[in-house]
C-alpha cells in the first residue's frame, strides 16, 4: 500500500474520533440528548471513574510509546517499504483507535454522570491525540523513509 493512502486512512481515523466526540458534545449541550441520566447511581459512577482513570493513565503513555517498542519498530523499519506501509497502517489504526475510543467513551461518561473527571480525561486524551497525529512527515519518519 502506498504511504500516501496509509496517511490518508490514518488521518480519517484521527478526524473521525474527534468529530464523534464533538458531535456528542453538541448533541448533549443543545439538549437533544438527556444529560446526567446516571448521576443518581454513585456506585456505578465510582466503578466507571476508577476504571477509566486507570485506563486513561495506562493507554495514553502506551499509545505514545507504542511505536518505539522493539516489535513495532522492527516491523516499520524493514527494507520493503510497501510492507512497512501496511504495518504502519495496522499499528497506526490500533494506536489511534485506542486513543479515540478512550476519548469518546470519557466524553460519553461525562454526560451520563456529569462528573468533571470524565471531562478532564476526555480533554487530556484529545490533547494526546495530537502527539500521534498522522501527518505525512510523521508517517515517513515512522517507516524510516525520510
Amino acid at each position: 500500500m502506498e504511504i500516501k493512502k496509509v496517511q490518508h486512512t490514518l488521518l480519517a481515523i484521527f478526524l473521525c474520533g474527534i468529530v464523534n466526540s464533538f458531535t456528542m458534545v453538541i448533541l448533549f449541550e443543545s439538549g437533544l440528548l438527556p444529560v446526567g441520566i446516571f448521576a443518581f447511581n454513585k456506585n456505578l459512577e465510582f466503578l466507571f471513574a476508577a476504571t477509566m482513570e486507570v485506563l486513561t493513565m495506562c493507554i495514553i503513555p502506551f499509545a505514545i510509546w507504542f511505536f518505539r517498542s522493539k516489535k513495532v519498530k522492527s516491523e516499520l523499519t524493514i527494507e520493503d517499504k510497501v510492507k512497512a506501509s501496511e504495518n504502519l497502517l495496522k499499528w497506526g489504526v490500533l494506536r489511534l483507535g485506542l486513543l479515540s475510543v478512550l476519548m469518546i467513551f470519557n466524553t460519553l461518561l461525562y454526560y451520563f454522570f456529569m462528573n468533571v473527571a470524565f471531562g478532564y480525561m476526555a480533554i487530556i486524551t484529545f490533547l494526546a491525540l495530537f502527539f500521534v497525529e498522522p501527518s505525512m512527515d510523521r508517517c515517513k519518519q515512522e517507516i524510516g523513509d525520510e
